[in-house]
C-alpha cells in the first residue's frame, strides 16, 4: 500500500524541483544556438532608401552591433535612449534591423526619438529575423571581425547591460 503512494510522491517531487530550478533562471538569458557561430547571410533594402541594400558581408572585418527592433515594440521604444547613448559612442557600427514593421512608421519613430544607427536595414517579412533566431524584439547581437555572432541579449538593452557586458565585450573584441 505504502508503494502506491510512493511513487507518486517521489514524482511529485522530481517536478517541483524542476519547476524550482526554472523559476530562478533568468529569462534574458535563454542560450542561442548561434552563439560562437557564423551570422546569417543575408541581404535587405535599407530603411531610408530601398534603393540601397545591406548585407553582413560588408561588416566583415570589423565588430558591429545588429539590435532588432519595431516601432510597434513598446521595449524597443524604452531601450532608444540608451541606443541613442551607444550610438553617440561611436563603439562599432550599430546596425538597426527593422523587424515586421511599416516603413513610413519606423522612419517616424527614428525622426521623432533619433537615429542611433549607422543604417537600418528593413525586414518587412520577418524573413531575417527567423535566420537570427529571434523570439521577440528588441533583440541585439555583437558580430565580431570575422563574422561570428559573440553576444545575443534578448529584450532591450539596458545603460546597466551596456556597461556591464556590451562595452567590455567590444573592446575585447576590437583588440583581437
Amino acid at each position: 500500500m505504502k508503494a502506491k503512494f510512493l511513487i507518486p510522491f517521489v514524482l511529485f517531487v522530481i517536478l517541483v524541483g524542476f519547476l524550482a530550478v526554472g523559476l530562478n533562471r533568468d529569462p534574458q538569458e535563454v542560450p542561442s544556438p548561434l552563439i560562437g557561430k557564423l551570422a546569417p547571410a543575408f541581404e535587405v533594402p535599407q530603411l531610408a532608401n530601398s534603393k540601397n541594400t545591406f548585407s553582413p558581408e560588408s561588416m566583415k572585418g570589423q565588430v558591429w552591433i545588429l539590435n532588432v527592433w519595431a516601432s510597434w515594440c513598446v521595449a524597443c521604444r524604452e531601450e532608444h535612449p540608451a541606443l541613442v547613448e551607444l550610438g553617440k559612442l561611436k563603439l562599432a557600427p550599430l546596425i538597426g534591423l527593422n523587424y515586421k514593421d511599416k516603413r513610413d512608421d519606423a522612419l517616424a519613430m527614428l525622426a521623432r526619438q533619433g537615429d542611433p544607427y549607422t543604417l537600418s536595414a528593413f525586414d518587412g517579412n520577418g524573413r531575417v529575423g527567423i535566420d537570427y533566431g529571434v523570439y521577440g524584439v528588441p533583440e541585439t547581437y555583437i558580430i565580431d571581425k570575422a563574422g561570428i555572432i559573440r553576444f545575443k541579449q534578448i529584450g532591450p538593452v539596458t545603460t546597466q547591460v551596456l556597461n556591464q557586458k556590451i562595452i567590455p565585450l567590444l573592446a575585447e573584441l576590437k583588440s583581437r
